[in-house]
């Protein structure tokens, strides 16, 4: 599933294609959006905004609608000029947006929807902007409050909730608990302010690290991105945990232990040396 980073870059990308010019072309396989066509027509109206929160892809329009897709995991929007060859077939097309230079293309994308204004704010899924790592509206303090209200919980599974850190995904994590020797598997009511303060810093840090000016006009998005969390150079050193069970830890030479976490079985890596649980056992409950 594409995080934070990706979908930042896609909207991004989007947004400079999109924003500022009538939309001349509209068209999608799906009942809901069609029939809000047909009622309120798209064609004619402008991209006013196109936002990331999360893993969410919002573009607003100037008649007040905001249409939101999802990618789960094998959504992408594609970027063509007019006339350009798509590179994937018609049949996995949802949606098209197009103005007079660029076609804007949802892929095999499962959730769209459009929403109002008042309608988007009732949308519980959806994280508001300003808990997104990404948003100039983001409030690190805030943000304390949100993974502070979650104390029964382990922290690799309140990374994931998008409520109190939209954009972080799974890989980031395993790298964000790993970069700060905090044991994925720890009570949040465990942490100290500095740990929480710590964790959240270094969640923007290495979400915005990965945010990087698109090169050419496509994006696709999730399938073959490169993250990187160390400051190697090398590729093959891009990550300092996450999907290296039974390798050697980068800082210690430990090896690197994996397990399913919280209740979607998520896969969570880190080494049981650098990141040791605050009683001193390990993250079955066995002392050491």
């Amino acid at each position: 599933m594409p995080e934070g980073d990706t979908i930042f870059r896609t909207a991004r990308s989007v947004g400079r294609a999109l924003i500022g010019k009538p939309i001349t072309g509209f068209r999608s396989n799906y009942p809901l959006l069609t029939r809000f066509h047909d009622d309120t027509p798209i064609i004619g109206q402008t991209v006013e905004r196109v936002e990331s929160r999360g893993k969410w892809l919002l573009i607003h329009l100037s008649g007040g609608a905001t249409l939101v897709t999802h990618m789960l995991m094998n959504g992408s929007w594609h970027l063509y000029r007019i006339g350009e060859r798509w590179q994937k077939p018609a049949r996995d097309m949802r949606i098209v947006l197009e103005n007079r230079d660029y076609q804007a293309v949802a892929f095999t994308v499962p959730v769209a929807r459009i929403y109002t204004a008042e309608a988007l704010v009732r949308e519980k899924r959806i994280p508001p902007a300003g808990a997104d790592v990404l948003s100039e509206e983001f409030d690190p303090i805030a943000a304390a409050a949100r993974l502070r209200s979650c104390s029964g919980e382990e922290i690799g599974d309140v990374l994931l909730h998008q409520h109190v850190l939209a954009g972080v995904g799974n890989v980031f994590k395993s790298e964000i608990c790993f970069v700060e020797s905090v044991n994925p598997f720890c009570i949040v009511s465990a942490l100290n302010d500095q740990q929480v303060a710590a964790l959240i810093a270094t969640a923007k840090r290495l979400v915005a690290a990965n945010v990087l000016e698109d090169a050419g006009n496509t994006i696709v998005t999730y399938r073959g991105q490169q993250r990187r969390t160390t400051r190697s150079s090398s590729p093959q050193d891009s990550l300092w945990v996450y999907g290296r069970s039974g390798d050697p830890c980068r800082r210690c030479g430990t090896s690197v232990r994996h397990r399913l976490q919280g209740p979607d079985a998520r896969v969570t890596f880190w080494c049981q040396a650098c990141q040791p649980m605050p009683d001193g056992s390990d993250v079955d409950g066995i002392a050491r």
